[in-house]
């Protein structure tokens, strides 16, 4: 009898390598795809739906194929798998990348891909219940602690800001400005991007220090300096 707690209770077809268990575990698929990829593409992700559903079936191919090698033919390893998440691990990495204000984009995307594909291949293994309980953690991860991580964030003393001044003579200005407020500055670094707009831009990370600061937001924390003469535009970083 099948291990798997859904497999046994759909029975020993489902466990097998047929026409009927791969059409299940297709449909399986498609439908954790499209969970994942619509909650990608709902907040304008790199990784959108097509490209989660098409991981998903391609992964679940290399663990059905890997299981048959594997019990009719006797190989050892499951090499089609491992293929399948080393060349995801490139395509991932190669698609983190900066953007023009030096904030780190697609990083969540990339390891939603690559956790996406793992799990097809669970069930592409035929341990149906393994798989859907991985896809059920994956998307309270996205899901349920995306408010707790901003509440993290806005309660942390430390913040990034891309700022934006009216001339680069202006830095010093703002820099004894920040001071005044209570924040010290922890890196300082100019944005080659911008190199032609005629502005003078730059990644800032603070640490609060002031007292009568620490119980400001942000929000009120960038709105104060935004008001400053040399300041063109300023926003919070991640």
């Amino acid at each position: 009898m099948p291990a798997d707690i859904i497999a046994k209770l759909l029975g020993d077809w489902s466990a097998q390598i047929n026409i009927a268990s791969t059409a299940l575990k297709t449909a399986i698929v498609i439908v954790m795809a499209v969970i994942l990829g619509c909650e990608r593409s709902r907040n304008r992700h790199a990784a959108g739906l097509r490209t989660f559903i098409v991981l998903s079936i391609g992964s679940m191919l290399a663990g059905i194929a890997d299981t048959y090698f594997v019990t009719v033919h006797g190989v050892s390893f499951p090499f089609l798998s491992a293929a399948v998440f080393i060349g995801i691990s490139v395509i991932t990495a190669n698609t983190i990348v900066y953007s023009s204000k030096n904030q780190i984009m697609g990083l969540t995307t990339s390891i939603g891909v690559w956790t996406m594909s793992i799990i097809s291949a669970i069930l592409g293994f035929g341990l149906y219940t393994e798989a859907l309980i991985g896809f059920a953690a994956l998307m309270i991860g996205l899901l349920a602690f995306s408010g707790m991580e901003k509440y993290i964030k806005d309660k942390s003393n430390h913040f990034e800001i891309h700022l934006e001044l009216k001339a680069r003579s202006s830095l010093q200005e703002f820099i004894s400005a920040a001071r005044e407020f209570g924040l010290t500055i922890d890196n300082l670094e100019l944005n080659p991007a911008y190199a032609n707009s005629g502005l003078s831009v730059y990644t800032v990370r603070f640490t609060v220090v002031g007292k009568a600061l620490k119980k400001k937001s942000h929000s009120d924390i960038i709105e104060a300096l935004s008001v400053l003469d040399c300041v063109y535009f300023i926003e919070k970083l991640g």
